[in-house]
């Protein structure tokens, strides 16, 4: 009977634990343009997420993991084939810009994929069984 009591009340600790740390940074990255359209801002971004695009010698988009930014193509356009852009980012305190080489064209989206802020699972998905095999990123269509 003792032996039943201490297993359940270590699951039950255990489950508190996962419940209670897993709230914590689980916001999603907000990702849009610009105020004056000319680059993209990324937001809500955990300090180590920060940290880790800081510590990347030389970053820009067309080598980042972290970030990637391509232009989609229109619906008229036989080719079909997304174009990445080419930029530069800067890192402030909070948030992320991507500054592009050639600016954003009026009319067209853009797919914006990141990484930041990405998780394998949270304590649902952990207590459910439903855990991903690997890192889903955030996608994010914008519209110039």
């Amino acid at each position: 009977m003792i032996k039943c009591l201490v297993k359940v009340s270590l699951i039950l600790i255990g489950t508190a634990c996962l419940i209670s740390c897993s709230s914590a940074n689980n916001k999603p990255v907000l990702i849009s343009f610009s105020s004056d359209s000319t680059s993209i801002v990324f937001s809500n971004i955990n300090p180590a997420g920060i940290l880790q695009v800081a510590n990347t010698p030389g970053i820009d988009s067309s080598f980042s993991q972290l970030i990637s930014v391509s232009r989609l193509p229109a619906e008229e356009d036989s080719t079909g084939m997304e174009l990445p852009l080419q930029g530069k980012i800067r890192i402030s305190d909070s948030t992320i810009t991507f500054l592009p080489q050639q600016p954003f064209i009026r009319g067209s989206d853009y797919l914006v994929v990141t990484y930041l802020n990405a998780s394998f699972a949270n304590s649902g998905m952990l207590l459910s069984g439903k855990l991903n095999p690997s890192v889903k990123p955030r996608e994010v269509i914008l519209k110039r």
